[in-house]
């Protein structure tokens, strides 16, 4: 999975695999430093971290994951990811 996706120098590159009306599918790579400022979604998602280490932050509360490790970010919860070092996710988003 994780070679379906290819990082670029400074940049966050997405590549969505499903989108349906009840959920979506996307690759992830975020090259080191860069990463997603604080934000919400009224859905939840799943983000499984494929390879590197990501710091997620959730309701102001930190986690290092590193690869094959998961998290929840809750719906309607801020949240912000950010790449200490390059990283590839996969975001799996719960609409219903």
């Amino acid at each position: 999975m994780k070679n379906n996706i290819e990082y670029n120098d400074h940049s966050v590159v997405s590549k969505q695999l499903i989108k349906k009306r009840n959920g979506s599918i996307t690759l992830f790579a975020f090259d080191q430093g860069e990463g997603l400022s604080e934000h919400s979604t009224p859905f939840d998602a799943f983000v499984q971290i494929l390879d590197g280490e990501a710091l997620i932050t959730i309701d102001k509360k930190d986690h290092t994951l590193k690869a094959g490790e998961y998290i929840i970010m809750p719906a309607n919860i801020p949240h912000k990811l950010h790449a200490p070092k390059r990283f590839k996710m996969l975001l799996c988003m719960i609409k219903a």
